[in-house]
């Protein structure tokens, strides 16, 4: 009985050192098959394209260098004659004779109309008639005294008499000449809005302008916040849109005084002379209120805002770095870089929108 135990005892050890060795190799041989497996899979994950390769983004940059960065204030204003005249009349009446039309150039002390002055050229030539008497009387009386004839009384007498009419005349012809409408410049008739037979008055405007083209001026308000940064001397760039024409200049004019109902300020910006040129014609000014020639600047739109500072990306060593910055001014879609970037940095300036800290870039 022993016998057969101690038999029975020995298959079943065999047994399962057997099944022990068999799962072992079972093991070794899964192992081996999984890693040709693997590697057929790598093989034909790269033939097929579809091996997972870390992403690559196309960019654009551009290299930060410094130079001028100008801010600029800008206003809108008009063309204004320095020399810009509304006619009047110095004598009431009316008028007899027009002698210029509207476009016309004349001089300083052109007759341009006349009114009405016949009771004085009546009362001028009555006058005349009498100095002609008391010229002849004078005349007589002083061969007589000069030959010791007659009194000196009437000598005196007929001298002051002549004298007076004399006078008397000048003062008629003096003011027979205020009847005359005379151009107070020279310039272009840029208006006329009288008629023959209007009754004029001093003071009243006549209809009749003339404007001096040569000499133009660009006149602008500016709010009275902005006292302080615009001086005489300042530049500025003027913008004439309708002509089109743009003038680099310098400011002529700056009021100190502040117009108390719109709290602004005049400037004068001189124009050279120029025919296209036109009295109030629309102008923009450009006035540089700040400068830096040695700046760092970027496009506006290549910034982006984080919830605690500003910032862009540059390009280092093929991948994508941020660069935290500090703004100064903005002009002309451009921006003045305070800190964070350094002459030589590569700004991306395209394809930043999806970029994270780290992300290989090629451009």
């Amino acid at each position: 009985m022993k016998r057969i135990l101690f038999i029975a005892s020995v298959v079943f050890l065999g047994a399962c050192t057997g099944n022990s060795t068999d799962k072992k190799a079972e093991l070794a041989k899964l192992k081996k098959e999984r890693t040709e497996l693997d590697a057929k899979i790598a093989k034909l994950e790269s033939e097929a394209g579809t091996n997972p390769v870390k992403k690559v983004v196309d960019v654009s940059v551009i290299e930060v260098s410094t130079g001028a960065f100008y801010n600029y204030l800008e206003v809108q204003g008009k063309v204004d004659a320095e020399q810009n005249v509304q006619v009047s009349p110095e004598m009431p009446g009316s008028i007899t004779r027009i002698y210029v039309a509207i476009g016309q150039n004349v001089s300083r002390g052109q007759t341009l109309a006349q009114i009405d002055d016949q009771v004085l050229r009546q009362n001028i030539a009555q006058l005349q008639t009498q100095l002609d008497l008391a010229t002849t009387l004078y005349n007589r009386q002083k061969n007589l005294w000069d030959q010791k004839i007659g009194t000196e009384v009437q000598f005196l007498t007929a001298k002051s008499q002549k004298e007076s009419l004399q006078k008397q005349i000048s003062v008629l012809r003096s003011q027979a000449s205020m009847y005359k409408i005379k151009a107070p410049i020279s310039g272009t008739v840029d208006e006329m809005d009288l008629r023959l037979g209007q009754s004029v008055s001093p003071g009243m405007p006549l209809g009749v302008r003339i404007v001096n083209a040569n000499a133009l001026k660009v006149k602008a308000q500016i709010a009275e916040s902005y006292l302080s940064r615009v001086n005489q001397g300042d530049d500025v760039t003027v913008i004439l849109p309708d002509v089109p024409d743009t003038i680099s200049t310098k400011l002529s004019y700056v009021s100190k005084v502040i117009d108390q109902t719109s709290r602004s300020f005049n400037v004068e910006i001189k124009l050279p002379s120029k025919k296209s040129y036109r009295s109030n014609m629309l102008a923009i000014l450009k006035i540089v209120d700040y400068k830096n020639l040695n700046a760092i600047t970027v496009p506006i739109n290549v910034i982006q805002k984080s919830e605690t500072t500003d910032y862009v990306f540059i390009a280092e060593n093929g991948k994508a770095k941020r660069a935290n910055i500090t703004v100064g001014k903005i002009s002309d879609g451009k921006a003045e870089i305070i800190s964070g970037l350094k002459p030589g940095d590569q700004v991306i300036s395209v394809g930043f929108a999806d970029l994270n800290e780290g992300d290989i870039i090629k451009y």
